[in-house]
């Protein structure tokens, strides 16, 4: 399974963008990870500045290279806004909508649960974290799998969801209603500089 390794606290800290969308990676150290500690930043070419939102993205939805390209590619022959629909393609994976409902305290977490075979897509199981779920889907956790600590402590901890998917925290299964609106999503990111980025 292709998958994002490494620390999500250097990766944040170097991208200067909260990639759990928390912001506790940058609470104790606001600047990039180096022995020297903090260091006067270097200004960045467009190029650079593209680079880096591609990068705040991937990171955010723990993808790897091939993974984002190719979901921008699909994103590129749809009808509409490029940017916009890449950002709905990447909140509709099994793995995000797990995340979104509860299931998981992270992405990576998320991921987990449904490579090891713990999701339920409509009633039938699912292990791959890129399936796309189309609205009106149901997301559910497998029956055996519904006692698992870390499942029922990530729905303990989860106070609200956003308002494209509806949970049924008692029976731990959740709808994806409809697809997301753009100011939905994380506000911090500008995904036009990734539609710049490989437009180049």
């Amino acid at each position: 399974m292709a998958r994002v390794k490494g620390p999500n606290y250097k990766v944040a800290r170097r991208l200067s963008f909260s990639i759990l969308e928390t912001g506790e990676e940058l609470q104790k150290r606001a600047y990039a990870p180096g022995q020297h500690g903090p260091t006067k930043r270097i200004k960045l070419s467009n190029y650079g500045l593209q680079l880096r939102e591609k990068q705040r993205i991937r990171y955010m939805y723990q993808m790897n290279e091939k993974q984002f390209a190719n979901t921008y590619k699909r994103a590129l022959k749809m009808p509409g806004n490029t940017g916009h629909n890449f950002l709905v393609l990447l909140e509709s994976r099994l793995d995000n909508i797990v995340y979104r409902l509860g299931f998981a305290t992270t992405r990576r977490a998320a991921r987990q649960l449904v490579a090891h075979g713990h999701i339920l897509v409509d009633g039938k199981k699912v292990d791959i974290p890129s399936f796309q779920v189309k609205p009106g889907m149901e997301v559910e956790v497998k029956e055996k799998s519904k006692k698992l600590q870390v499942i029922n402590d990530a729905l303990e901890s989860k106070m609200t969801t956003v308002a494209f998917v509806e949970l049924d925290k008692e029976n731990k299964k959740g709808k994806y209603i409809r697809l997301p609106e753009r100011n939905e999503l994380n506000t911090e990111i500008n995904e036009a500089l990734v539609v710049e980025y490989y437009n180049r």
